[in-house]
């Protein structure tokens, strides 16, 4: 019997081990979630966010059009970057501004990446929805809103509707049904792009956005894909 035989038959040989028992997730983040409201989420998500210089603007279905271009004109934004065929976009176009150049993202980025990389100030995305826990902003990028307009420009304004802060990543992930499919890109953000050198100097906006803005509205006043 050659050595390899012996392994081999030692390996054979050897009694398999039961599987232990998978631990139950769910009971045990069930045990451990908080008791609270849907305010008191979008509170405790609102102030993780601010404690790493987000900024986050409370408004309402009626009036979130207004407070965004209100905070345009106070940040001297010339351009904004807005997705295509985007509900939530179309609601802002109609608004107008004078002083707002408003873009779509209709052509693909070999077309026109000069101008994104180089000529658009901000964007404005929608949020599928937060966790509380981790002070983070679920984005579920699409053709009609991609990936790069949470990267590129300067400024990045979120849309989130507070009926949509969940508690931990286990609800948001077990709620919304990601095992029945995801795309190709789930951004987590918890604040804008920061780096530090070795001397602990920590600058925004090296790897993206160096300003994020978030407009949560109260619950009720915003649906995904559209306002309510």
């Amino acid at each position: 019997m050659s050595a390899r035989e012996a392994i081999f038959g030692k390996l054979r040989a050897a009694a398999v081990a039961d599987a232990p028992a998978l631990p139950d997730v769910a009971a045990w983040f069930a045990a451990r979630r908080r008791t609270e409201s849907t305010t008191e989420r979008a509170t405790r998500l609102r102030n993780a966010l601010e404690a790493v210089h987000t900024e986050v603007h409370t408004v309402t279905r009626s009036n979130w059009t207004t407070t965004l271009l209100h905070l345009c004109a106070q940040k001297q934004l010339q351009s904004l970057l807005i997705g295509r065929d985007t509900p939530h976009g179309t609601a802002l176009q109609a608004c107008g501004s004078q002083s707002l150049n408003i873009l779509r993202y209709e052509q693909p980025i070999a077309t026109w990446q000069d101008l994104l990389f180089d000529g658009v100030d901000a964007s404005l995305t929608l949020a599928k929805s937060a966790i509380a826990e981790t002070g983070s902003l679920i984005l579920w990028p699409t053709p009609e809103e991609p990936r790069l307009m949470s990267l590129v420009p300067s400024v990045h304004f979120v849309l989130l509707d507070e009926a949509n802060v969940h508690a931990d990543f286990h609800q948001a992930m077990t709620a919304e049904g990601w095992t029945q499919g995801m795309p190709t890109n789930a951004l987590l953000i918890s604040g804008p792009s920061k780096t530090a050198d070795i001397q602990q100097t920590l600058a925004y906006g090296a790897h993206g956005p160096k300003e994020l803005v978030l407009l949560l509205i109260q619950a009720g006043g915003f649906k995904e894909g559209g306002v309510a």
